[in-house]
């Protein structure tokens, strides 16, 4: 069995703020902004950064969508320039994020694993029965993210909308990151007791957004 070593690389986040641009178009207001916003003008700027901060949210919404889209047909190399260039990204097996042991691949590390079938790689131990899972990166994707389970699930942004058992820990881990949630809400069959969430963790770096963490939730005992 081969163990990779988890990949730590750190950076600090840059942030690209935004700039405003404010078109006063109405008969008999003035040509600049005052440093002093009249209680009017503040409600124009809310409106207008309420845009932007929307159109954000949307493409952040469909840069998730595609990579669980890619996960679902397994085109898993197809997410590989969504990977944050010096962080790598986390896999972690349930809602509660082990930066000691859980699995970090840089950008080079997961093309490279995705192509090698045979090395495997302890992704922590399964609920239940404390059983380790072992198994390659390609197998892990498949059967553990599984993300066509997601095909028709309910998306959420910074916000969760099922937990288990197991303590969700994640904003306390990536306290400034963003979170697209896919949350499955289960079958009749089983009463929804399988139900299943997928979290997509995204950071900023150069003025784009790149993908930290893949974080899997479920029922657990």
């Amino acid at each position: 069995m081969i163990e990779l070593s988890t990949f730590r690389a750190h950076s600090s986040k840059l942030t690209i703020g935004g700039f405003l641009t404010l078109t006063l178009l109405a008969t008999g207001c003035q040509s600049s902004v005052e440093s002093d916003v009249t209680p009017s003008n503040q409600t124009n700027i809310n409106a207008s950064t309420s845009v932007v901060s929307d159109m954000s949210q949307q493409t952040l919404k469909q840069q998730a969508l595609r990579i669980q889209r890619a996960l679902a047909n397994k085109d898993f190399d197809r997410i590989t320039n969504d990977i944050h260039p010096t962080r790598g990204v986390r896999f972690s097996m349930y809602a509660y994020v082990r930066p000691e042991t859980d699995k970090v691949f840089s950008r080079e590390q997961y093309a490279q694993y995705l192509q090698q079938s045979k090395t495997r790689f302890t992704w922590g131990e399964k609920d239940g029965t404390g059983d380790p899972l072992v198994e390659p990166l390609p197998t892990y994707l498949d059967t553990w993210v599984n993300g066509a389970t997601f095909n028709n699930a309910s998306i959420s942004l910074n916000e969760f909308k099922n937990n288990g058992n197991s303590i969700n820990n994640l904003k306390k881990i990536y306290q400034t990151s963003d979170v697209v949630e896919f949350y499955y809400k289960g079958s009749d069959e089983y009463d929804g007791m399988d139900w299943r969430v997928l979290r997509l963790v995204f950071d900023d770096y150069q003025g784009k957004r790149y993908l930290v963490a893949i974080i899997n939730d479920q029922w657990t005992v």
